[in-house]
C-alpha cells in the first residue's frame, strides 16, 4: 500500500463526515469541524486528486463543504424525509426548497406567512408558461383543504430539508405552524450558506433547456463550459474519467460491478493500478472493502462515512429482508431471477410454522415487496425494469450469512417436521431477533 496516498489518521473521521453528509458545521460538528480547520489542505489535496472532488472552507459561516460531482448520480437516493415510509423528498419538495432559498436570500429573515405567499406569487405567476407548478396554500372555491394542507407541508418538508443541513433556522414547530390556518413562526436564513450551496455552473450558461433530461447530470457535473462541449460529443472516455468514476461510486455507494463498464477498454478496478489506488482510498478513509471478480463491496464499520445502516434495525421489514438475503445463495440457480411469488412462498412457509412472525403484515405480497425494496436499497438485488415485481439478484449476496441467535421454542405445531423445512425456515420458527453478521470484512483475494 503506498502510505503517500493516506490520509492523517486524525483526519479520518472528518472525512468520513463529510462522505456522508458533504457539510459539517461548527455547531454540530465541533470536534471534526476544528480537526478539518486545521488539517483542510491535506484534506482538500485528499478529495481533489483521488476523487476530484471540491473542499471548500468558510470560516465566516461555520461551514466545511465538500462539493460532489458524479455524472451518474444515484436514482434512488437523495434528501431524505423521516415523516414518510419511503423518505425521498418528492420534485415538489425540492422546488420549494430551491424557491424558499431564493426568497430568502433577498429577505434572510421572514414570517412563514410571508414566505408562503411571496413562493405563491412566485408560482401563480410562472405556472401559465409551464415553468413551475402551482402552489395554492389557502382554500378556495377552486382550491379545497387537502390541497392547500398538502401544498403547506410541501413547504414545511423544504424548510425541514434546510433546517438539518444549517442553512435556515425556525424559532417554532414546523408542522404545528403549517397545521394551523392562524400559525406562524419566524424563518431565518444564513447568506453565507445559502452562497454555499451552489456546486455547478449556471442552469443558464450550461443551456440545460437545449438538453434531453438523461444528459443533465453529465453536463451539472461538469467542470467548466469546454467540459461540457466535449461531454455532449459523446468522446469515448479517458482513462482519467473511467478511474474517478469507478473511485467515486466506492467510496458513495454501497456497492461496484466492476464489470459494468461498457468501454472497449479495460475495466479500471481489473487493473493491478486501478486496484491497489482504490483499495488505497476506502483504506484511507476507513472503509473496509471486501473485492471478488464480479464484486466490490464497500462497508462503514464506525457508520460515519455512510448513511445506509443495513442491517441494523429491528424493523419487520428489515427481519424479512434478512430472512431472504439468507436463502438467496442457496438457491439452485443463484444467478436466476427473483420473482415475488417465489418471495411470498417463503414468507408463507416460515409464518405457518411461526404464526406471530410479521403478524402486522396481513397480505404476504406487501411483505415481499418490503423485503426487496431493503435489498435493494443496498445494491443486493436490482429490481427488472421492465417486469414489475421481479429483481436480478447481485453476486453481492454471497458475501453475507445470517444467523439467528435464538433457542427453538418448547412447542411446535404437531403436523410440522423439521426434517421437511429448509436449514434457515428451521431457525425462523421462533420469534425473529436476526442480526446479520457481516462477511470478514478485511480485503480478501480476488476469488474473496
Amino acid at each position: 500500500m503506498n502510505e503517500a496516498l493516506l490520509l492523517p489518521a486524525d483526519l479520518r473521521e472528518s472525512a468520513g463526515r463529510l462522505i456522508a453528509t458533504g457539510r459539517l458545521r461548527e455547531e454540530s460538528d465541533p470536534e471534526e469541524y476544528r480537526t478539518a480547520l486545521k488539517g483542510q489542505q491535506a484534506l482538500a489535496e485528499f478529495f481533489r486528486t483521488e476523487l476530484n472532488w471540491t473542499l471548500e472552507v468558510h470560516e465566516v459561516a461555520g461551514l466545511v463543504r465538500l462539493h460532489k460531482r458524479r455524472s451518474d448520480v444515484p436514482a434512488d437516493r437523495g434528501p431524505l424525509l423521516s415523516r414518510e415510509r419511503r423518505p425521498l423528498a418528492s420534485a415538489a419538495v425540492m422546488i420549494l426548497v430551491c424557491l424558499a432559498c431564493e426568497q430568502l436570500w433577498r429577505r434572510p429573515r421572514m414570517s412563514l406567512r410571508e414566505l408562503l405567499q411571496a413562493i405563491a406569487q412566485v408560482c401563480a405567476t410562472e405556472a401559465a408558461q409551464g415553468r413551475l407548478p402551482r402552489f395554492p396554500v389557502v382554500a378556495s372555491q377552486e382550491v379545497g383543504k387537502k390541497e392547500a394542507r398538502e401544498h403547506r407541508q410541501s413547504l414545511a418538508d423544504a424548510l425541514k430539508l434546510l433546517v438539518a443541513e444549517g442553512t435556515v433556522t425556525v424559532d417554532a414547530d414546523l408542522d404545528r405552524a403549517l397545521a394551523d390556518d392562524d400559525g406562524d413562526l419566524v424563518v431565518t436564513a444564513s447568506r453565507d450558506r445559502l452562497a454555499a450551496k451552489f456546486s455547478s455552473l449556471s442552469p443558464t450558461l450550461l443551456e440545460l433547456n437545449d438538453l434531453p433530461p438523461h444528459q443533465h447530470a453529465a453536463a451539472l457535473s461538469a467542470e467548466s463550459l469546454m467540459d461540457h462541449t466535449l461531454e455532449a460529443a459523446d468522446a469515448p472516455p479517458t482513462l482519467e474519467q473511467r478511474r474517478l468514476k469507478a473511485i467515486r461510486r466506492l467510496v458513495d455507494d454501497p456497492a461496484t460491478d466492476p464489470l459494468d463498464d461498457h468501454t472497449d477498454t479495460t475495466t479500471y478496478l481489473h487493473t493491478l493500478t486501478g486496484r491497489e489506488r482504490a483499495l488505497n482510498v476506502t483504506a484511507a478513509l476507513g472503509l473496509a472493502t471486501t473485492v471478488r471478480r464480479d464484486w466490490w463491496q464497500t462497508t462503514d464499520p464506525t457508520g460515519q462515512a455512510s448513511g445506509i445502516d443495513f442491517p441494523n434495525g429491528r424493523r419487520m421489514e428489515r427481519q424479512a429482508a434478512l430472512a431472504l438475503l439468507a436463502t438467496l445463495p442457496g438457491r439452485d440457480d443463484p444467478t436466476a431471477a427473483l420473482t415475488l411469488t417465489e418471495v411470498t412462498d417463503l414468507f408463507t412457509r416460515v409464518r405457518d410454522n411461526q404464526p406471530r412472525w410479521a403478524a402486522s403484515y396481513d397480505r404476504m405480497p406487501a411483505l415481499a415487496r418490503a423485503a426487496a425494496a431493503e435489498l435493494v436499497g443496498v445494491a443486493l438485488l436490482i429490481p427488472d425494469p421492465e417486469i414489475p415485481d421481479q429483481w436480478q439478484p447481485t453476486p453481492g449476496v454471497h458475501l453475507w450469512r445470517v444467523r439467528v441467535h435464538q433457542s427453538l421454542p418448547a412447542t411446535i405445531r404437531p403436523d410440522t417436521s423439521p426434517a421437511t423445512l429448509s436449514r434457515f425456515e428451521q431457525q425462523l420458527l421462533v420469534e425473529p431477533a436476526a442480526e446479520a453478521d457481516r462477511a470478514p470484512a478485511d480485503r480478501q483475494g480476488d476469488d474473496g
